[in-house]
């Protein structure tokens, strides 16, 4: 009886999303913009930019926690990964 030899996938790299490149929106614009206006006596304006700034900064934690949880050897984030 013949042995099937195991094949191996290639492992395929996806291209990191260059910062210039608009990218997907992860906060919930209109829920962020009232958390950010505030309420009762003090209101505050809220640029159009400021959800982009935001956004890029939700990546960057998305980002770290990913290096933090790969580091530990482990595939699951954890809040901590996401808070240190």
């Amino acid at each position: 009886m013949a042995k099937k030899k195991a094949t191996k996938k290639k492992a395929t790299k996806k291209a990191a999303p260059r910062k210039s490149a608009k990218r997907e929106v992860l906060v919930v614009g209109s829920k962020t913009k009232a958390a950010l206006k505030g309420s009762g006596k003090n209101t505050f304006n809220v640029s159009s930019d400021a959800l982009d700034a935001l956004n890029e900064l939700m990546y960057q934690a998305v980002e770290q926690a990913q290096k933090r949880c790969a580091a530990n050897g482990r595939k699951t984030i954890r809040p901590y990964d996401i808070l240190a």
